[in-house]
């Protein structure tokens, strides 16, 4: 019973194998890239929070906060985050089929 179980899993096992090498390799890559433009625009949130806060207090409350918004949005606390989490979920799934299939 054993030797019928694994000889039918055995073409699942050598599909899948490409798709899970894709998966890490993919999120390896985005992690990367996440990591680098995290850096970059945490310099360039501080740079448009700074003006954020110029804006406010010199010209306009409106246009103030809404620099502010997007300060907060291009900083490693917002759409960087967001992206992490993103890519917790599709290891996440690599993880789901790798147990699935090998298991």
């Amino acid at each position: 019973m054993r030797a019928i179980w694994f000889i039918l899993k055995l073409p699942l096992k050598i599909l899948m194998a490409p798709v899970i090498l894709s998966l890490t390799l993919f999120v390896w890559i985005c992690v990367g890239i996440v990591y680098v433009s995290g850096l970059v625009l945490g310099l360039i949130s501080m740079v448009v929070a700074l003006l954020g806060v110029a804006v406010l207090i010199t010209y306009s409350l409106q246009n103030g906060i809404i620099l502010l918004v997007i300060a907060f949005l291009i900083s490693p606390y917002g759409l960087p985050m967001a992206a992490i989490w993103l890519l917790g979920k599709v290891q996440d799934l690599k993880f789901i089929i790798q147990d699935l299939v090998y298991g």
